[in-house]
């Protein structure tokens, strides 16, 4: 089948940038991506040094969409699940003390598919429904985990459901790539040069450009959703997002630390790590990062402070072992969380009109966290070279996407 003769634009080289250049590559078309920072990788980044901490906790969902694609084009590179010796080194705050095993009521909830769970309910509602109000406070601080959210009660139920249940799968879901997310992102960008993307870093593009580009072939907006809303000068690219603190640190190695600390009490989570893949810090130190979602007026010491009640739950001496720690607060950069009554379909279309297009994981497409962003690359991707290809009456290849 003929390829489309088409230049296409990506505004942003994250995850969603990097996808869409590539299925767009892959389907014929010229593609330049063009990211306004030195390194690429958006909040999949990588810290740099001896401590290799990601932008918040990252890690890759054994039944996402993105797994089977990235394996398909050799990209998945070396993951890790989590070690099965770890499993016994959970730890859950519940009423002020640490539990080895979560309340039955929550383990209950979380075998339940999500779509027993209604859109139009918030999730406390029908969870105390279900399993009590105690237990359904626990679920919901629990699945906070993929959420970022200080009242993940207050959310849709469907929506909160679906990622309690996939947290609360056996064997767990999670993998992690080996090195940090940043060894992906050079797995991506590695194929997309291979395919001819030309990749420009250091490029900001501002509205006056972005029309410069539009008119030589569709756009991808792959940036975070406030960026897109100035870039397009689109008031309605808005949706809500969480207001969380991040709190990474290192510390001397201990034998019997805590592999996580889940805080039941208050959405919060704590992770070691180097459990998984020790090469993130040096040798003798454990890399730990969490997360612990504060509300709209919340402080950043508000969420340092549910990190060291953590942190003496489950890393006894913790301050005298620590070599290294920073904070940061990530407000309305972790994802799209939906109200009781929505769903992804309600959110910013990929399609903007005009052969501009718009990927992230704030937008309409389905999938947890990072598969958001993916999902909605994918989408844009197609979606701009099958436009330009009707527009140009030429095919599409669309056999290697």
């Amino acid at each position: 089948m003929e390829h489309v003769h088409v230049h296409v634009h990506v505004v942003g080289g994250g995850l969603a940038g990097l996808t869409a250049a590539i299925t767009a590559a892959e389907s014929g078309a010229r593609v330049t991506v063009y990211e306004s920072h030195r390194t690429l990788g958006g909040r999949a980044r990588t810290a740099d040094g001896p401590y290799r901490t990601n932008e918040g906790p990252h890690a890759l969902y054994r039944r996402g969409p993105h797994r089977s694609w990235l394996a398909r084009r050799g990209l998945l590179g070396p993951i890790v699940p989590v070690p099965p010796c770890e499993g016994l080194r959970f730890r859950f705050r519940r009423d002020g003390a640490a539990r080895r095993t979560p309340p039955v009521a929550l383990l209950r909830l979380a075998r339940r598919s999500a779509r027993t769970a209604p859109v139009d309910a918030d999730f406390r509602s029908w969870a105390t429904g279900q399993v009590g109000a105690a237990g359904a406070r626990a679920a919901a601080n629990f699945a906070a985990t993929a959420l970022f959210h200080h009242d993940p009660g207050a959310l849709s139920a469907r929506f909160v459901q679906e990622r309690l249940h996939r947290l609360g799968s056996l064997p767990p879901e999670a993998r992690y790539p080996v090195g940090g997310w940043a060894r992906l992102v050079e797995r991506l960008a590695g194929h997309a040069r291979g395919l001819g993307v030309a990749v420009e870093t250091g490029a900001r593009v501002d509205p006056r450009t972005l029309g410069e580009l539009a008119r030589t072939g569709p756009v991808v907006v792959a940036t975070s959703l406030p960026a897109a809303r100035v870039l397009l000068d689109d008031a309605s690219l808005t949706w809500e997002s969480g207001r969380t603190v991040l709190v990474d640190l290192a510390l001397r190695t201990r034998r019997g630390d805590a592999f996580v600390v889940s805080d039941l009490d208050a959405p919060g989570w704590l992770e070691r790590f180097t459990a998984q893949d020790p090469g993130l810090a040096p040798a003798g130190e454990q890399l730990l990062q969490g997360q612990f979602p504060v509300g709209p007026d919340g402080r950043k010491a508000e969420g340092t402070a549910r990190a060291e009640e953590l942190l003496d739950l489950g890393f006894p001496g913790w301050r005298e072992r620590t070599t290294w720690r920073t904070e940061a607060l990530a407000d309305g950069r972790t994802g799209a969380v939906d109200r009781p009554g929505t769903t992804w379909r309600d959110r910013p279309s990929v399609i903007r009109g005009d052969g501009v297009f718009l990927a992230g994981d704030q937008v309409a497409a389905p999938g947890l966290l990072s598969e958001v962003s993916f999902t909605s690359g994918l989408e844009a991707g197609l979606l701009a070279v099958r436009g330009a290809g009707r527009r140009s009456g030429a095919g599409v290849d669309l056999n290697r996407t």
